[in-house]
């Protein structure tokens, strides 16, 4: 006889976890929870975004100088809504906003932060191209059941309790992790429900994948030049050489690189001397999953994690994945300033 197939959903798998932690209250799972409601609805809407109106630019600019998409609003809007009113956060933050999102006063304040990019890779929405939601959580630095401050999302990375994305794509896939353990689950449309499709991801150590935006070649550091002519060279060692995979959605390059083994380049270059993606809403997170699942993450002589936030939209380089690739790369770095 079949044995019967074992159904894990998301919100059971965030609670076996909890159960495994007596101190715990509860309270994450929730979060956890009313996050997934959230991905849930913008994955519907992005679904049917080519049959109604919410493709294009609203005309309006953020905080980056970045045309904003239609999308992206819907995407901040609707995250905001599904948690500012849960009683677990005391402040949010978002890539779309200035400044920092507080509670409303009438709803009870939490001891969470949440940090997120509502829709990261938007450039490729037109084109249906796989984009995502990125989310990092922290536990407050302020008193509890005051509002937050600024301080409170200004945390190194290694301090996160909790970080995930949301890939939009061919399937819905939420991967979280708490710090023990990368799992990725699929949304089954049919039940509604985030189903376990990946459990316990562990990264390649060696990596057979690059991505990077080599069209800025000539503005990049020596070393890092150095590193990406080496890796297409490795046919003259008798290697394999990696493969060029760049889809301009950190979400979908990492995801891939995650179960493939690979390594997701944005460096600082002369027109970008700090990099352009976001430590707060981007870099952090995806280091914390990432090392999580065995891998690194560096700006490329920093761990990212260990950078200390000054401000809410700072802007790091980061180069993040296989340990071996990260390892290598950070070494051309080094050789290339003596």
């Amino acid at each position: 006889m079949r044995k019967p197939q074992r159904f894990m959903t998301l919100h059971r798998h965030i609670l076996e976890g909890e159960r495994k932690h007596p101190e715990a209250t509860g309270e994450l799972s929730a979060l956890l929870a009313d996050l997934a409601l959230a991905a849930k609805v913008i994955s519907l809407e992005v679904n049917k975004a080519g049959l109604i109106d919410i493709l294009g630019f609203t005309g309006d600019v953020n905080v980056q100088g970045e045309q904003v998409k239609k999308l992206d609003v819907y995407a901040h809007e609707t995250i905001v809504s599904a948690m500012d009113h849960g009683g677990h956060l005391c402040l949010m933050a978002s890539e779309e906003e200035e400044d920092i999102i507080h509670i409303p006063k009438h709803h009870r304040i939490g001891k969470y932060v949440l940090l997120f990019d509502p829709l990261d890779g938007s450039s490729n929405i037109d084109a249906n191209v796989s984009i995502g939601t990125i989310f990092s959580i922290f536990k407050r630095k302020s008193p509890d059941g005051t509002p937050g401050t600024i301080e409170d999302a200004l945390q190194k990375g290694v301090e996160q309790v909790a970080a995930g994305y949301i890939v939009y794509g061919s399937s819905t896939i939420f991967v979280y992790t708490t710090g023990e353990g990368v799992h990725a689950f699929t949304l089954d449309p049919a039940v509604g429900e985030f189903l376990l499709s990946h459990e316990n991801i562990r990264i390649p150590e060696k990596a057979h994948i690059y991505s990077i935006n080599e069209g800025n070649y000539k503005y990049w550091h020596q070393g890092l030049k150095n590193y990406i002519k080496h890796i297409q060279d490795a046919d003259n060692r008798g290697e394999k050489p990696y493969s060029a995979r760049y889809i301009g959605s950190m979400v979908a390059d990492i995801h891939r690189n995650l179960l493939y083994g690979g390594i997701f380049i944005y460096p600082a270059d002369k027109r970008n001397p700090n990099g352009k993606l976001r430590l707060l809403y981007e870099c952090n997170p995806m280091a914390f999953i990432v090392e999580s699942a065995g891998g690194r993450a560096i700006d490329g002589k920093r761990r990212i994690l260990e950078i200390q936030p000054e401000k809410l939209h700072q802007r790091v380089p980061i180069y993040i994945g296989s340990k071996e690739a990260v390892d290598m790369v950070e070494r051309f770095l080094q050789e290339a300033e003596e």
